[in-house]
């Protein structure tokens, strides 16, 4: 396989809806098993050698780690004492992957409370009433896998630039995107986020970062920078390569653009760099504070 293999959206947006749903019943599982952090920093799912995982999660003097496996095409249910269980990922519907995961879960002695009702997406439609997503290519699923492994890097390398708060590299489940998120560390000015998420996420001003595959209504595999709360100026700072998107309110790098360059890693970087140098620069961070040199690649 390609190091950056092609991931065009419409040719797996049907089986990205239905994996998109799956990773809900997962992350929610993790929400329900582990104290609030700090911005929601408990729920997100983490990039691992075999697709994405929860990390271990408490429950009752145990420890619960659930895990997609995209190589084998199963998700695993781990816990600590050893107790295994697992379910195949096919073509199936949600509310059938549903059922089999609560009865996997309670199988295990896991009693997690799940609100059975996706969230950030258009039109949800319950977990265990969803008889509409119901495609799986394993094919278009291991590309997938295979851009979080080469991302995933990059911005954990990213992130040794910064030596003030800054988030961990995560996968979340809602808005189905990794990012990682970069604070000024004053409070966000304005009036109130309009829902908790919000309130919680964008208490502090934030300079993120990320990458999804095309979901949510822009139908195409892209890398984006973008700060909250927006400051002046800022759609008119220069970066490379990407541009400002004025009907997103950030900048993009289609990640196409940057997969066929002649570095899509130095591609990535850049684009990094120098959105959040924009941010940045247009809401006058103490950057000499919060920066620190960037670490250098490792072997490749």
């Amino acid at each position: 396989m390609d190091c950056w293999p092609e991931l065009e959206w419409a040719s797996w947006a049907a089986t990205a809806d239905t994996l998109h749903m799956w990773t809900q019943m997962v992350g929610k599982t993790r929400l329900a098993l582990t104290p609030l952090q700090n911005h929601w920093w408990n729920v997100p799912l983490y990039v691992s050698a075999h697709g994405l995982t929860t990390s271990a999660m408490p429950w009752r003097g145990d420890v619960l780690e659930v895990e997609f496996c995209f190589g084998r095409n199963v998700l695993e249910l781990r816990m600590g004492s050893g107790a295994q269980a697992s379910l195949e990922l096919r073509p199936r519907t949600v509310a059938d992957f549903w059922a089999e995961y609560k009865k996997a879960l309670a199988g295990l002695g896991v009693d997690a409370t799940i609100w059975p009702m996706p969230v950030e997406v258009a039109a949800p439609i319950r977990f265990d009433l969803d008889t509409q997503h119901a495609a799986y290519d394993p094919d278009a699923v291991a590309r997938f896998h295979q851009v979080l492994m080469r991302i995933d890097p990059l911005f954990k390398r990213f992130a040794t630039g910064f030596q003030g708060k800054i988030s961990p590299v995560h996968f979340f489940w809602g808005s189905f995107d990794l990012a990682v998120t970069r604070f000024s560390g004053r409070e966000c000015p304005g009036p109130p986020r309009p829902d908790k998420m919000q309130q919680e996420a964008y208490s502090h001003e934030v300079s993120s970062a990320g990458w999804w595959p095309g979901n949510g209504g822009y139908g195409a595999s892209a890398f984006y920078s973008y700060a909250v709360p927006v400051p002046d100026g800022l759609a008119s700072k220069p970066v490379h390569p990407g541009a400002w998107d004025p009907a997103l309110g950030e900048f993009i790098l289609k990640y196409d653009d940057a997969r066929t360059s002649l570095s899509p890693e130095d591609a990535v970087m850049s684009f990094l760099e120098t959105t959040y140098a924009a941010a940045a620069d247009a809401a006058a961070w103490d950057r000499q504070a919060l920066e620190r040199p960037i670490a250098e690649a490792p072997c490749r």
